[in-house]
């Protein structure tokens, strides 16, 4: 039966969107949990004083960096099951099954995985930036005091790159809230595409284009939370000057 009415769509509009945007949410803070630590150690790769690491890590991050997240998202969740799948069946000469699945649980560990590789290239270059704006002449203080290398690290260089991290890293985890909707390329039922479902026919809607306007709700207010959230951490933050 189909809704015809707005007060009559609204509810089921609103309810489709919240489950969206709870996927929406959960890959954002996945991506986080991943991305934040493995830009930390991808950051020491691409300054170490190893000439062959060293390249090899700023290569990946170069062509991480250089090619569209949706492309890596469709090679990462295709490539798998499309092309490794069959070849190594060929080598081995019986079946295996490699590929992400093709339900919801599939597309997302696929997503959250490419969006954390992606991701982390970028925080590594963040990372590499803060570490590296620390004046040489504390670090060589830190020595004269006795200090180890790791201790120089977490209790002088690490503080001040906290500091002047915070404005580019809040900038783009603002931009990760909303590159969650290029998921749906591989069909992940994020929020955005909640809201187009409603175009195609939905829950007894279609033909309707205001639920995804909608959608641009969800991502203000979410975004509107982190840049509050973000301008008290550079508050609490001032004291340490740099």
């Amino acid at each position: 039966m189909e809704l015809t009415t707005f007060s009559q769509q609204l509810p089921v509009v609103i309810q489709a969107l919240n489950v969206g945007f709870v996927q929406t949410l959960k890959l954002f803070f996945v991506t986080l949990l991943g991305a934040l630590p493995l830009g930390l150690v991808i950051s020491f790769g691409s300054m170490s004083r190893f000439r062959g690491l060293r390249g090899v890590v700023k290569t990946i991050v170069w062509i991480v960096r250089g090619s569209p997240l949706m492309i890596q998202l469709m090679i990462i969740y295709y490539f798998p099951g499309l092309v490794l799948q069959p070849y190594l069946e060929q080598v081995l000469g019986y079946s295996v099954n490699i590929g992400w699945g093709g339900g919801e649980s599939g597309r997302f560990t696929a997503a959250a995985v490419a969006f954390i590789f992606n991701y982390a290239c970028y925080f590594s270059e963040i990372y590499r930036g803060g570490i590296q704006g620390v004046p040489i002449g504390q670090q060589e203080a830190g020595q004269v005091l006795g200090l180890s290398k790791s201790q120089i690290f977490f209790k002088i260089t690490l503080l001040q790159m906290v500091k002047r991290i915070i404005p580019p890293m809040a900038n783009e985890i603002i931009t990760l809230v909303k590159d969650t909707s290029l998921a749906r390329i591989i069909a992940l039922q994020e929020i955005i595409w909640a809201g187009q479902a409603f175009m195609r026919g939905s829950q007894g809607i279609s033909g309707q284009l205001w639920p995804l306007f909608f959608t641009a709700v969800y991502y203000l207010a979410f975004n509107g939370i982190l840049t509050v959230l973000f301008a008290w951490l550079e508050q609490k933050l001032d004291y340490f000057k740099v």
